[in-house]
């Protein structure tokens, strides 16, 4: 945003559109890859004293004639802010929505509700108060931050460790299930021995169960796999 007119504004203005057209290409690209640029200035002060509209447009034009020419590959757009008028009540599209909120930013120490309903708005207004605020402010926000990150990554390892051990849980009795099937009862024993495999190991051994002659073949198998 430009804040105040200055020496030079408007080469400052024609130097970026035409730096923001030259730069999408390498050397050596082909001119067919350039899209059309549109510079997009916003001041805080009167530029077209002359004209009411708080957004005005341009492209190239005969001089004379007044046709357009390079079809719109080059346009600028500003909008003056000091023209925009409309009230808080008054706010209807997204385009006058947003342009409130450029106004009134260093106003606001919060989103109106009717401003709120604009997701972007509001990041863009804590983007704003950050800005503004003091180093002890920012680290008292940040300390925040990360408080309230830290309990969701608890309440998130909470969760899956809870979901790991439903799975757990869940295999444990499938194999044991397995096994009645095959052998009959299971020993205490080779039950708690299931019991303390990992998930992995577990899911092995449904897979290995077909291939089990006895329940000698089971021990070996859980001998080999068991926690060291």
């Amino acid at each position: 945003m430009q804040v105040a007119r200055m020496a030079g504004f408007n080469k400052r203005v024609a130097y970026n559109l035409a730096k923001a057209y030259a730069n999408q290409l390498e050397t050596g690209e082909d001119y067919l890859l350039l899209n059309p640029a549109i510079a997009v200035t916003i001041t805080d002060f009167i530029l077209f004293e002359k004209r009411d509209n708080f957004i005005n447009k341009f492209v190239f034009k005969e001089e004379t004639k007044n046709f357009e020419c390079l079809d719109k590959q080059l346009r600028l757009i500003f909008l003056e802010l000091p023209k925009f008028k409309k009230a808080l009540s008054e706010l209807n599209s997204l385009t006058d929505k947003w342009i409130y909120f450029l106004k009134e930013a260093n106003r606001l120490d919060s989103i109106p509700e009717n401003l709120g309903e604009v997701s972007e708005i509001e990041k863009a207004l804590n983007i704003a108060n950050r800005i503004n605020m003091t180093v002890e402010e920012l680290d008292i926000v940040e300390r925040r931050a990360i408080a309230m990150q830290d309990e969701r990554g608890r309440i998130t390892y909470a969760e899956e460790q809870g979901e790991e051990k439903g799975r757990l849980n869940q295999t444990i009795a499938l194999v044991i299930r397995l096994l009645k099937k095959r052998f009959g009862e299971i020993p205490a024993t080779i039950g708690s021995q299931i019991e303390d495999l990992l998930l992995s190991d577990l899911e092995s051994l449904t897979e290995d169960i077909l291939d089990f002659n006895s329940l000698e073949d089971l021990e070996s198998w859980l001998h080999e796999h068991s926690p060291s």
